[in-house]
């Protein structure tokens, strides 16, 4: 196993992710004893950074984990879990969770935290994130009343959390105006990326934000739910012609092994199969080159051209509604990808009538100024549509 100098401690560049712990279907219930060999088989072949949430896996990752932790020293493994803002509203002075987690009772952030403590059997966290950072929990994570920094400062001040952190699936803007909220708060932020989001969420942008501030970086979604294992033919047969005894995943992880400022690449491992597979992709660091990067891209750009915007904005500086059209094909191109709108809920949830694709006038005044002759009205209603008529979620 490779590691990484964070501060004063070495960390696994490999992290195992608990998301995906083995359950009957997405809320569960667990699947104890394969999840047990998983964390275990992990931690004894060299991976010590170990990623949990409160919610996952209907609430029992963090126990599972935890309890399979426990058994080793503690200074040799480092435990991640979140405070899960992204699935709460705070109103009337009064919490309450959303989404998956509505009905679910809680009266304040301590009795969150330290349920969390219980659950997995520690006295600290190694490391607290503030889950998902993005423009539907804009308000919850800045609240001044609720305090929610503040409250997690007190307990990194109190020796409960040794380092400070968030994730973050929301826009590259949302995450510069957070960072500027709470300058030299943060220590290390958790993004999605792998070398397909570096361009479709943007996720390149995001990496150099965080360099350029000293921020360390760990990637989620590093296989994008697996599907960068499994790339069509053509794109298989591009790649095993410049290394021909390399699997799908290793490119992933050796794109990731280039970024000299990602910290922990995770990894949401289903099976002892897919782990042992991946801890011999960093067995050694194998970092793929420029001109490997670049067959990546060409690997790609069919996938990401089904709407060839390249952002010059000649259509967004003439809109007369204003709309950031640019913005609105990658967010479409995204969703067609995607086969959904799983990650894009949390920024069309935070935009306006006015800022949707519904909002388009369909007076054909942009098409004449693109480059690219994309029928930007058609594609508007596209979007619209499939906003308004989505796939069914794969998690039901």
């Amino acid at each position: 196993m490779v590691y990484k100098q964070f501060k004063d401690l070495q960390l696994s560049q490999l992290g195992l992710g608990t998301m995906r712990l083995p359950s009957e279907g997405w809320a569960g219930p667990i699947k104890e004893k394969e999840s047990v060999e998983i964390i275990e088989y992990a931690f004894n072949n060299g991976i010590n950074y170990f990623d949990s949430a409160f919610g996952y896996v209907a609430g029992e990752s963090e126990r599972i984990t935890g309890k399979v932790l426990k058994q080793f020293p503690r200074d040799k493994w480092y435990l991640t879990t979140k405070m899960p803002g992204h699935m709460m509203q705070y109103k009337d002075s009064k919490l309450g969770f959303s989404g998956y987690m509505e009905g679910q009772s809680i009266s304040s952030l301590s009795e969150i935290f330290e349920q969390q403590l219980e659950k997995c059997g520690v006295d600290y966290f190694d490391f607290y994130f503030l889950h998902n950072v993005c423009e539907t929990a804009w308000d919850f994570y800045t609240n001044d009343e609720l305090g929610v920094v503040k409250y997690l400062q007190e307990q990194k001040k109190a020796g409960r959390i040794k380092h400070l952190g968030f994730s973050a699936h929301g826009r590259t803007e949302t995450i510069e105006k957070f960072l500027d909220l709470y300058p030299d708060v943060f220590e290390i932020v958790q993004v999605q990326l792998n070398y397909m989001d570096w361009i479709l969420q943007d996720a390149g942008n995001k990496y150099e934000l965080l360099t350029k501030r000293n921020i360390p970086v760990i990637s989620m979604g590093s296989l994008r739910g697996g599907s960068l294992a499994k790339l069509n033919e053509e794109a298989f047969a591009m790649l095993k012609e410049i290394r021909p005894n390399d699997s799908m995943a290793s490119w992933a992880f050796r794109f990731l092994q280039s970024l000299p400022n990602l910290q922990v690449a995770l990894s949401g491992m289903e099976s002892i199969e897919t782990l042992k597979e991946n801890i011999a992709l960093y067995s050694t660091s194998d970092p793929t080159t420029e001109e490997e990067i670049a067959l990546l891209k060409k690997v790609i750009e069919p996938i990401l051209n089904r709407i060839p915007c390249t952002s010059c904005r000649y259509c967004a500086d003439s809109c007369p509604a204003r709309l950031d059209i640019p913005k609105l094909l990658n967010m479409y191109s995204e969703a067609i990808y995607d086969n959904g709108l799983w990650l894009l809920d949390f920024t069309l949830g935070a935009m306006g009538d006015n800022e949707r694709p519904s909002a388009c006038l369909d007076c054909g005044k942009c098409n004449p100024l693109c480059p690219q002759s994309i029928d930007i009205p058609s594609a508007m209603k596209k979007f619209d549509d499939f906003i308004k008529n989505p796939p069914p979620s794969p998690w039901g």
